[in-house]
C-alpha cells in the first residue's frame, strides 16, 4: 500500500481531471476510475489508502460499490461524493463504513480537509492495529504441551468476561504473562492494565499505593495521591503476589471488592470504581489460610476463576519451542542472526530442572544470543550448572562422546526395565521413578519402539 495513495471514482471526466490535479499538487498519488466496475477491477491489482467514491455512477452505483468493497475486505478509507445527497444516503453510506460525505459542487478547501482527516484517521487505525498485533505477539502464551493448550483455551473463555481470576504458579512460571494476556483479550483492553506487586511494597505503604491518600493523611503526605485502584477504573487491576499482602490490607481489599468503592487513606469520602481484579500468587493459599495468614473470605472472592501455570519441569516438551521463541525475540532485539541449537545442547536443556522456570530459560537464551560466537549453540556454550546437573562434562572436547555414552546407558537401562516389567508402561515408569509422560518422551527420544522391544 502506497502511503497517501488515492483512487478517485467519478463518471464525470471534468471532475476526475480537475480534482486529481489538485490532489497531486498537494502531494497525493492519484489513480482514477469512471465506474464502480472499473473501481473494483482496479483494486484487484492495487491497494489505496483512500477511495473518493461518487454515489451516482453508471452500472452499479456508489453504495453498491461500497458494499462490494466491504465484502471483499478492502481496508481503504472511503469518502462518498454526491450531487444529490440525502440524509438516507448519508446514513446508509456511514453504516457501510464510509468515513465522510462531500457534496457537489465540490469545495476544494472542504474536500482537501475531509481527505486529510480521512487519511489521518486511516493512519491512526493502522498504527493501532500494528500496536495490537505487537501486543498480541508480546503476550502470546507459548507452548505445545497439553497444560499450555488447556491454559490457552481457559484464557480465551475467561478473558472477555469480568470474572475475577486467581493465577497460581511458581516464581518465573509466567503468571504475569497470563495476567497481561487476559487483559489484552478482554473488553477492557483499550485501557492499560494497572499492576501492583504486593511483595515489593512495604506494609506501611501498600494501602496508600492501592487506595491513594489525601494531603496530610500521614507524615510526609505533602500532597494527595490517586491510588492504583482508582487508576484502574474501567480497566483491570493485577495484584501480583497477593499472598504477601498483610491481613489489615486484605480486609480493606475485600471490602473494596464487595462494594466496588473505597476511601483513600485519610479521607471519609468514598470513591466508586469499576475494576476487574486479576490476582496471582506463588504461595499455597490453602496452607496460608490454615496458618491464619490469608483471609478465607478474600480467597473465595478472588478465586472465582482459578488458573494454574505449571512449572517448566512439568512441561519439558515446551523447552524447544520456548528456546526457539526466545532466540527469535532476542536475535531481533540485538540485531543478531538467529542461532541453531545442536541436538545435544537441546537434550541438556530438556533434562535440566529449571528451578527459575521460564524466566531462567529466557535469561539464559538472551545471554547465549549476545555472548555465543558462531551460528550454532553447542553443549560447551551452556553454563556449568546445567552440565553438572545433567552429568555432562565441562570439558568441551569430551561433551559429544559422553553425551552419546549417557544416551546409550539410558537406552540399555530403560530396555532392561521394560523387559523386567513385561513391557508395561505404568509399572516401568514406577520402577524408574518418573512420570508416564516422561517415559514416553524418553522412549521417543531414544527411538525405542515398543512393538519391537
Amino acid at each position: 500500500m502506497s502511503r497517501n495513495s488515492i483512487l478517485l471514482v467519478d463518471d464525470e471526466a471534468g471532475i476526475r481531471q480537475s480534482l486529481s490535479a489538485v490532489l497531486r499538487e498537494e502531494g497525493f498519488k492519484v489513480e482514477t476510475a469512471n465506474s464502480g466496475e472499473a473501481c473494483l477491477s482496479l483494486l484487484e491489482g492495487h491497494v489505496f489508502e483512500l477511495i473518493l467514491l461518487d454515489v451516482w455512477l453508471p452500472g452499479i452505483d456508489g453504495l453498491e460499490t461500497l458494499e462490494a468493497l466491504k465484502k471483499k475486505g478492502v481496508a481503504s478509507a472511503v469518502v462518498m461524493i454526491s450531487g444529490h445527497g440525502t440524509i438516507e444516503t448519508a446514513v446508509k453510506a456511514t453504516r457501510l463504513g464510509a468515513f465522510d460525505f462531500v457534496e457537489k459542487p465540490l469545495s476544494i478547501e472542504k474536500t482537501l480537509l475531509v481527505v486529510k482527516n480521512a487519511l489521518d484517521h486511516k493512519h491512526l487505525e493502522d498504527e493501532n492495529r500494528t500496536l495490537r498485533s505487537e501486543l498480541g505477539a508480546r503476550y502470546r502464551i507459548v507452548g505445545t504441551s497439553v497444560p499450555m493448550k488447556a491454559l490457552r483455551q481457559q484464557l480465551a473463555i475467561a478473558a472477555p468476561t469480568n470474572g475475577r481470576v486467581l493465577i497460581f504458579g511458581e516464581s518465573g512460571s509466567g503468571k504475569e504473562l497470563v495476567a497481561h494476556a487476559l487483559h489484552h483479550q478482554s473488553l477492557r483492553s483499550s485501557v492499560p492494565l494497572v499492576e501492583v506487586n504486593c511483595a515489593a511494597i512495604p506494609d506501611e505503604l501498600i494501602e496508600s499505593e492501592l487506595f491513594g491518600h489525601v494531603k496530610g493523611a500521614f507524615p510526609g503526605a505533602t500532597q494527595s495521591k490517586i491510588g492504583k485502584l482508582e487508576k484502574a477504573d474501567g480497566s483491570t487491576l493485577f495484584l501480583d503476589e497477593v499472598g504477601d499482602m498483610s491481613l489489615k490490607t486484605q480486609a480493606k481489599v475485600l471490602r473494596a471488592l464487595e462494594e466496588q468503592r473505597f476511601e483513600p487513606v485519610g479521607s471519609s469520602a468514598p470513591v466508586s470504581v469499576d475494576v476487574r481484579i486479576i490476582a496471582a500468587t506463588n504461595k499455597n493459599l490453602d496452607e496460608e489460610m490454615e496458618k491464619g495468614n490469608f483471609r478465607q473470605d478474600l480467597f473465595y472472592r478472588l478465586n472465582v476463576i482459578p488458573f494454574y501455570v505449571p512449572p517448566l519441569r512439568e512441561r519439558v516438551e515446551d523447552v524447544p519451542v520456548l528456546t526457539e521463541h526466545f532466540i527469535q525475540e532476542f536475535s531481533q532485539l540485538y540485531g543478531r542472526k538467529p542461532k541453531e541449537v545442536s541436538p545435544e545442547a537441546m537434550e541438556v536443556l530438556k533434562q535440566y530442572r529449571w528451578p527459575g522456570n521460564v524466566r531462567e530459560l529466557k535469561n539464559l537464551v538472551e545471554r547465549m544470543v549476545i555472548m555465543t560466537p558462531g551460528s550454532r549453540l553447542e553443549v560447551r556454550h551452556l553454563p556449568s550448572v546445567l552440565l553438572k546437573e545433567n552429568g555432562a562434562p565441562e570439558d568441551p572436547t569430551e561433551a559429544r562422546s559422553l553425551s552419546e555414552a549417557r544416551l546409550a546407558f539410558d537406552r540399555d537401562y530403560i530396555l532392561k526395565k521394560l523387559e523386567e516389567n513385561g513391557g508395561n508402561i505404568s509399572r516401568t515408569s514406577d520402577a524408574l521413578g518418573i512420570e508416564r509422560s516422561h517415559l514416553y518422551r524418553k522412549l521417543k527420544s531414544l527411538r525405542i519402539n515398543l512393538e519391537r522391544n
